[in-house]
């Protein structure tokens, strides 16, 4: 009898894949990095047979540390990069180009012809969407831009690219979420909008079919894992995150800390319209039903540590930043804007680019390291002040943070988080949250996992992280880095 699900965590600079049991604990884990292409200032890429090599060779590894043949597998959930986009050709299988990674700004000009042309507006009605470089439409209008050879063309997100891989290309599909980042889709009719699709040029024959998150997608080619294992879930990464963290109910939010930072808060089954320049998105679509969230977007969270690291060679692995920030000089006020490639909400300026200030002759390690731990917390506040200024019962909904993410595990800034945003952080027992949502879509539809209301009372708090700062000192510290990036603005 089969006795795990897989998931596929396919990141920005990693994929992972994990077996989980019944219970929601980990059997097994792989993981295996890849490199990232910067050809230009602002242009980010991945080689797409990297994230497919990465992803066949950590299932294989993870079912192997398990001693899991393709039979023990009851179905395989996917939580990818959500706009990194794709291109290639139905017949070869052969990209047209590097893919396209969300970091990449090279269609900030063809994003503001748009809005010159005053299509904004119509982009946001329909989509939840601002006119930006970080979503997936812009950049396939680009590739189609570029595309040579001919032929039946297949445009996907990094799900589309591995559930096409993983089933010989027989399946052409994505879910409802990953779909609702592409400028494509109208999130209130659940389809392609052949509106936006002519101001794009893009042609409905690339699209992939969209299906609900926990679905039939496919069922994977028996040669790659002795079996022919069905693919019953897809959600982009922060949704699965988000499902994860199961924050099924209206005014739940979590946030990831990974390359970048996104933080989502449950709506319920009506969309909320930003007017604090957040995006509205499809938190999960089940049994036809979408459920809506509103979304920050963070484009630099653990890039700024890995900057630390390889960039400036500060440390020599992110575990170390922590106690380098504990070590810090109090008395210096050392503040990093992490614009490296542009600033994500609420200000969506993809011009932008990164700045230090505060900086003195004693500014070392300690004070960067600080700097970078803290820009992060910065942000997520100014996430949640958005959050709480367009949803109805913002402030007594707001109340506790779910995190999760590799710089989840720092508690040096988890509870610096805590006291900046003056919210209680709830770090879960089981981190692999974004892995967790894939496979709970998967499982639940194979029936391996319960519904809802029962996954959610799986969930167990490993520490909860509650404000120690006086509000004299967070508003000091907050009013710091407004002032920063006020002047990085202006």
């Amino acid at each position: 009898m089969a006795s795990y699900v897989l998931a596929i965590d396919q990141g920005t600079t990693s994929t992972r894949a994990i077996l989980f049991r019944p219970d929601t604990s980990v059997a097994a884990l792989a993981q295996r990095e890849f490199p990232q292409h910067f050809p230009a200032d602002g242009e980010v890429e991945h080689e797409p047979e990297d994230l497919w090599a990465t992803a066949l060779a950590t299932c294989r590894a993870a079912m192997g540390e398990a001693g899991a043949g393709g039979r023990d597998i009851v179905a395989i959930g996917i939580a990818n990069q959500r706009e990194t986009t794709l291109l290639w050709h139905r017949g070869s299988g052969r990209p047209v180009h590097r893919a396209i990674v969300w970091q990449d700004r090279r269609t900030a000009d063809m994003c503001a012809r748009l809005k010159t042309a005053g299509h904004e507006a119509l982009f946001a009605a329909k989509t939840g969407l601002l006119l930006d470089p970080y979503f997936s439409g812009t950049k396939l209008a680009w590739l189609l831009q570029h595309a040579e050879g001919g032929g039946e063309l297949a445009f996907g997100t990094v799900d589309t690219y591995l559930l096409w891989r993983l089933t010989g290309g027989k399946a052409h599909a994505t879910d409802a979420t990953n779909a609702s980042r592409t400028l494509l889709f109208d999130i209130h009719k659940g389809c392609w909008d052949d509106e936006l699709l002519s101001l794009l040029g893009v042609p409905k024959a690339v699209l992939p079919q969209v299906l609900d998150s926990s679905a039939t997608f496919g069922v994977t080619d028996p040669a790659l894992f002795g079996a022919a294992i069905p693919i019953y879930g897809i959600a982009g990464d922060q949704q699965a995150a988000l499902i994860g963290q199961a924050c099924f109910k209206p005014g739940m939010v979590k946030s990831t800390y990974g390359t970048g930072c996104f933080a989502l808060l449950n709506t319920g089954r009506s969309p909320v319209a930003s007017t604090n320049k957040l995006l509205t998105t499809i938190a999960y679509q089940l049994d036809g039903t979408r459920t809506y969230a509103l979304e920050g977007s963070i484009f630099v969270a653990g890039a700024a540590v890995q900057w630390l690291r390889d960039g400036l060679h500060i440390v020599q692995s992110a575990e170390e930043t922590g106690a380098l920030a504990a070590a810090a000089d109090s008395t210096q006020e050392v503040i990093l804007v992490p614009a490296f490639v542009g600033l994500g909400a609420p200000y969506w300026r993809p011009e932008a680019r990164g700045a230090l200030f505060g900086l003195t002759r004693a500014s070392g390690p300690r004070e960067l390291a600080q700097a970078a731990l803290e820009s992060v917390c910065f942000q997520t506040v100014d996430l949640l002040a958005a959050m709480k200024a367009d949803w109805r019962d913002g402030e007594s909904a707001l109340k506790v943070l779910r995190v999760d993410g590799g710089m989840a595990a720092s508690d040096w800034t988890m509870q610096r988080l805590a006291d900046l945003a003056g919210c209680a952080v709830d770090r879960p027992r089981i981190k692999e949250t974004t892995a967790l949502g894939a496979a709970y879509l998967a499982g639940l539809r194979a029936g391996f996992f319960p519904e809802l209301d029962r996954f959610a009372d799986l969930r167990q708090s490993e520490r909860l992280f509650t404000p120690q700062m006086s509000a004299a000192e967070r508003e000091r510290k907050l009013a710091g880095w407004t002032a920063a990036v006020r002047r990085l603005l202006t």
